[in-house]
């Protein structure tokens, strides 16, 4: 399937992305609101070291795009230079040297004049760091030495009090190391922050109120059964969203001891319908097939109580960042990635579609089956079990 190219943000939307990151929200929250991949927006924010670009403003003294546009009509109707700096309540100056600096008489475009304005005006200070090559190596030694940007900054204050050119603030720093562009200080100093970022975040930025790790009642995945551990007993499943491009998302249900895939459509990640679509998907096997459904810390399943109501299926969840608790889903979904690679919109794909994906893989022979498929494995039990 051909993949759509998007266009770049308009500049409405680079206003609302950096908004929200002054905010403190996520990648993936910003990513939503717009329409972005999470990887896209990262790559946004990480050119600029996740500090907000300054916004350009325009000076009351320079010459403004209607002025230079009033020069042009000016001059195609041959008028005087004193003429055109009467209607524009400009010096006669001002003007001679617009039109020089712009091509002359002949050659003046407003448009054009204006940019290369902004362009010029767009020239950055050096910084402190840039221009001070003793500052510099002091604190670069320092962050090679594991002292925190603030340390530094205080220590030089210190130790030199009346050495404004040896003083240096906390965020000039931190600027040196995530705006790379700007050349000052090596990319290898970031590994010596104890944060290891390599964006500045937000002072906002916070997990607090997102649900992330916080599902209420959640149960622990070292509360599972042993059975469902040693993979003896039939019907403990590993489940998981995959993601796509456009916010869209499938879920991925892998039981344990034969390895057997199912794949539902998921109209959001909201937790009211994953746990909607999960609950119908269940109906889809033999009730014995069901004990237990062990999950990630996604918000998605929240509403585990009302699967677990509606199944008759307890849930049990990982550990924060421990996606090997999940190793069977997780190594499906990297299978899962030859018919949905990366960037695809899984939207456009139907429950059938999804069906006959799955089928693919589960008859498709495994070595950790001795090359069984896992569908002959599912209904090798189906048929033994009165």
């Amino acid at each position: 399937m051909a993949q759509v190219v998007r266009p770049g943000l308009t500049a409405e939307q680079k206003r609302e992305m950096w908004s929200r990151w002054k905010a403190g929200q996520s990648f993936s929250e910003i990513g939503r609101v717009l329409g972005r991949e999470r990887s896209a927006i990262r790559r946004m924010v990480a050119s600029t070291g996740g500090y907000v670009p300054a916004t350009q403003r325009r000076s009351p003294r320079v010459l403004s795009l209607v002025e230079r546009e009033e020069i042009s009509r000016g001059l195609a109707e041959g008028v005087a230079l004193r003429t055109i700096a009467r209607r524009s309540g400009r010096a006669p100056s001002t003007i001679s040297r617009e039109i020089a600096r712009h091509g002359g008489r002949l050659r003046y475009r407003a448009i054009r004049a204006d940019e290369r304005a902004w362009q010029r005006a767009r020239r950055p200070k050096r910084c402190k760091l840039a221009a001070s090559p003793h500052l510099r190596e002091l604190v670069a030694a320092k962050l090679a030495q594991e002292w925190s940007p603030e340390q530094i900054s205080g220590w030089l204050a210190r130790i030199h009090p009346g050495e404004q050119a040896l003083r240096v603030s906390t965020e000039t720093i931190y600027r040196s190391l995530f705006v790379q562009a700007r050349g000052v200080l090596r990319t290898e100093l970031l590994a010596h922050l104890r944060t290891r970022r390599t964006i500045r975040r937000s002072q906002h930025a916070s997990t607090k109120g997102q649900g992330r790790g916080g599902i209420v009642d959640a149960v622990s995945i070292r509360e599972r059964p042993a059975e469902a551990d040693d993979r003896a007993v039939p019907g403990h499943w590993e489940g998981d969203l995959v993601a796509g491009s456009a916010n869209s998302h499938i879920a991925t249900l892998v039981e344990r001891s034969t390895r057997y895939l199912l794949l539902v459509k998921v109209p959001g990640k909201d937790s009211a319908r994953v746990v909607d679509a999960l609950a119908v998907q269940v109906q889809t096997l033999p009730r014995q097939l069901w004990a237990s459904l062990t999950w990630d810390r996604g918000v998605e399943l929240a509403d585990h109580r009302r699967f677990t109501i509606a199944t008759n299926v307890a849930v049990y969840f990982c550990d924060p960042r421990s996606p090997w608790q999940r190793g069977t889903n997780e190594n499906t979904n990297g299978l899962l990635r030859q018919y949905f690679p990366k960037g695809t919109d899984l939207s456009t794909y139907s429950q059938a579609d999804l069906d006959a994906v799955a089928a693919r893989l589960n008859t498709r022979p495994r070595k950790t089956l001795a090359y069984e498929t896992p569908a002959a494995m599912l209904a090798a039990i189906v048929a033994s079990t009165p």
